[in-house]
């Protein structure tokens, strides 16, 4: 009888296991079909007047520009810069005129209460919209007080994905104007 005893407990164990692992694979279309509907709703926000989007091939060098999608009046682009306590993730509106029509920081670990002010901080992100051939800290961008850092990385990330879509990222391709 102690022999049982052992084994109903594992024995249920395992079949719980065996449940969930089943039930996390059945619902993994339905996660990826969610992050999918999310992604294009913020790039739907980002450029305005763009309802469909496609992924853009990119063969920079410079490794800020992970994924580029075109849509009907421009490109969102997401890009990777190291910032103060790591990397920094945004997805920049860039329409195909040049303006930066909208920033979205999604992804960052920097310092609670300095760097980290740069997700939601209007006023600095507003910064970054402005009709300017190159953004530069110190110039036409305020940094964000006391992360330097964190403000410089966040307008070399939002200037990459404008030279993509202009053209002066002459590496990428993806415009014929530019260079």
């Amino acid at each position: 009888m102690k022999k049982w005893a052992f084994f109903l407990p594992a024995a249920a164990t395992l079949l719980l296991a065996a449940a969930l692992y089943a039930s996390a694979v059945a619902l993994l279309p339905v996660s990826e079909q969610n992050r999918l509907a999310d992604l294009n709703e913020t790039l739907t926000t980002l450029l305005p007047g763009s309802s469909q989007f496609s992924v853009e091939p990119y063969s920079g060098e410079d490794g800020t520009i992970v994924a580029a999608y075109r849509g009907e009046t421009g490109y969102v682009v997401e890009t990777v810069t190291a910032g103060y306590a790591g990397d920094i993730t945004l997805l920049v509106g860039v329409d195909d005129g040049g303006t930066v029509t909208g920033v979205v920081v999604r992804d960052l670990q920097e310092t609670f209460g300095l760097g980290r002010r740069a997700m939601v901080d209007v006023p600095f992100l507003t910064q970054l919209l402005f009709d300017y051939d190159t953004l530069t800290v110190g110039e036409n961008v305020d940094a964000l007080t006391g992360a330097t850092v964190t403000s410089k990385a966040l307008v070399r990330a939002v200037n990459a994905a404008k030279a993509f879509v202009t053209g002066a990222d002459i590496s990428s391709g993806a415009t014929t104007w530019g260079g």
